[in-house]
């Protein structure tokens, strides 16, 4: 028993160290004919679980938390911050042209997407020459619709304020806009730009071009219509007009009273009519045939 059990017996095993140095490293060591042998290597198997207190257990569970915390960042951003687009028409586009600040190459900002290239070509050819001639400038503004502010007045008054913060600045500039959603316009601007055109020809404007034409959703034809009377009035010209309101009532399918009156008797005189034949011809046979009896 002594010589199974010895010390020098396990030597091999549990101190690689003091195996036979004769043996080279890369051959394989020979198998232990004793099942006694084997069990020291089933018990450093691959397959064992590491300590509960492993730092390779709690860098996987803070990698793990990790991860969640990030996926729910993520989910949240998606939810409560949808990503932006251009073409996007829910998007309150407004703020998009107070922030751009005014036009440099042109006179118009089409947010709306509404205006043909003729009409801001033509729009650019008649503003450049009245500045030129008369150092008034005069930008138009259109966009789908209002969430900050209640009409289109203040929204233009907002505008103005936010391009030209100072009276020297916005005094010789005007401002057209139009809201299509909403069929209505407004024009604000500096005092200098304000006594050229007249009060006049200013209500005139707000209340027959824009509205009128953006009802019948011709866009283009309503900025340049306003364009051509706002420059005809600085001009000193005669105001060509503005377009109005048609009456678009439609036949009604109603009868008037007079009539109503009128068919009323018809029926009645016909329905009496029925009602007495009804009654008394029967009657009048039954006459007749008791009275040959």
């Amino acid at each position: 028993m002594e010589s199974i059990f010895s010390p020098t017996s396990f030597g091999p095993l549990l101190n690689p160290k003091s195996a036979d140095p004769r043996i080279p490293s890369h051959q394989p060591k020979p198998k232990a004919s004793s099942p006694l042998h084997a069990r020291p290597i089933i018990t450093c198997s691959a397959k064992s679980k590491p300590p509960a207190d492993s730092p390779w257990l709690r860098k996987s569970w803070i990698s793990r938390l990790h991860h969640g915390l990030a996926a729910a960042a993520l989910s949240l951003a998606v939810n409560f911050c949808p990503i932006s687009t251009l073409d996007s028409p829910a998007l309150a586009s407004e703020f998009d042209v107070l922030s751009g600040g005014p036009p440099t190459d042109s006179y118009v900002v089409d947010d709306a997407g509404v205006l043909s290239r003729v009409t801001k070509s033509d729009l650019k050819r008649l503003m450049s020459d009245l500045e030129s001639r008369k150092n008034l400038r005069i930008n138009f503004i259109t966009v789908r619709k209002l969430t900050s502010k209640a009409d289109a007045f203040e929204y233009a008054d907002q505008v103005l304020e936010k391009w030209y913060p100072t009276v020297e600045e916005g005094n010789n500039k005007g401002l057209v806009v139009l809201v299509t959603s909403q069929k209505e316009g407004a024009i604000t601007g500096g005092p200098a730009f304000l006594q050229a055109v007249g009060d006049s020809v200013l209500d005139a404007a707000v209340s027959e071009n824009l509205p009128v034409l953006a009802t019948e959703e011709k866009y283009n034809e309503a900025l340049y219509s306003t364009a051509k009377r706002l420059v005809a009035a600085i001009d000193g010209l005669p105001d060509p007009g503005g377009p109005k309101f048609q009456d678009n009532k439609r036949e009604s399918n109603f009868k008037s009273r007079e009539e109503t009156e009128e068919k009323r008797g018809q029926f009645t005189l016909v329905v009496g009519g029925l009602l007495v034949i009804a009654f008394v011809v029967p009657m009048a046979q039954y006459y007749a045939y008791v009275s040959k009896k």
